[in-house]
């Protein structure tokens, strides 16, 4: 027990895992923010772990053609969006079971990333680290939070971004009364299913750009096991964080320290179970739903279908 708080205290002052953390932060919290206003809406958006994935294998297929960044996240962007459109138009438009279709298109879209990976074989690399002058000089968390690759600070507009979509703006105020009295805002007049549709449509971009940055600012190739769970892990972050904004960052920093802990414990020396450290991750996921599932509250209609011509 002495060897495993001497590498953890080891792991909390070293910079290296507060960037690492940073890192595996921020690619949940692309997910996770965009699967919360999905969740506000009502809409259980299973195919998170698809849209990453192919936004990631976009993202790389860009790069290959262009050499350039930007284009990259782009077309991981469109991607991502693509794949959103799928989930919602079979969901809420076809009537088709949402679970069902999100499971179909993460296989769907492992096996076309897969197959073209193997035949285009793209080659990239990462974005330049970019350094705020002084603010990456802050004691440990100077580096995480401002000396990164850049794709990585898309996610501080973001943030804001979402807040103010979500709970500033009048469509924000309809997903949400979507997510918890869908018939009562049928009878005021709006589309149930549309604002579902729309919901879903912001999950995948913010997840398009969360696979375009895994590869472009994270890992620099793609491979088919790259996004690994991911998806689910941002879903228990939105679970944890009580379906609010606030709640969902700090699932996400937890999530991402834990990985960040399985990672640096090795680096910096410290010789534990590797099959643990491995499972880690999964087992706090499951421990924090099991856990926080029954004492947040989530949206009332939360995965409950509604029909396109009620009575």
């Amino acid at each position: 027990m002495s060897d495993f708080f001497s590498a953890a205290a080891d792991v909390v002052s070293n910079d290296v895992s507060y960037s690492a953390a940073m890192r595996f932060a921020a690619l949940l919290a692309f997910a996770a923010i965009g699967e919360l206003i999905a969740e506000r809406a009502g809409t259980l958006n299973i195919s998170l772990e698809g849209m990453l994935l192919g936004g990631a294998f976009a993202g790389a297929l860009g790069m290959h053609w262009t050499g350039s960044v930007t284009v990259g996240l782009l077309l991981a962007t469109a991607t991502g969006l693509a794949t959103a459109v799928i989930q919602a138009n079979m969901s809420h438009r076809l009537s088709a079971n949402e679970f069902v279709v999100g499971l179909a298109l993460n296989i769907l879209v492992l096996g076309v990333a897969s197959f073209l990976n193997s035949t285009i074989n793209p080659v990239t690399h990462s974005a330049h680290r970019f350094a705020i002058p002084l603010l990456e000089d802050i004691p440990l968390i100077g580096e995480a939070l401002f000396a990164q690759p850049w794709p990585m600070y898309l996610i501080y507009p973001l943030i804001p971004a979402a807040w103010w979509l979500l709970y500033r703006t009048h469509w924000g105020l309809e997903v949400r009364a979507v997510g918890e009295n869908p018939q009562a805002v049928n009878v005021s007049g709006i589309d149930v299913n549309k604002r579902r549709r729309q919901a879903i449509y912001v999950a995948g971009i913010t997840s398009g750009i969360g696979g375009g940055y895994l590869v472009l600012g994270q890992i620099g190739r793609f491979e088919e096991t790259i996004v690994a769970g991911q998806g689910f892990i941002a879903i228990a972050a939105v679970i944890f964080g009580g379906w609010t904004l606030r709640g969902v960052i700090g699932g996400c920093l937890l999530f991402g320290t834990v990985n960040s802990f399985r990672l640096t414990l090795p680096t910096l020396g410290h010789e534990l179970n590797s099959e643990l450290l491995s499972a880690a991750p999964f087992v706090i996921t499951i421990v924090v739903v099991a856990v926080f599932a029954h004492r947040t509250r989530a949206p009332k209609a939360l995965a409950t279908p509604f029909p396109h011509h009620p009575i």
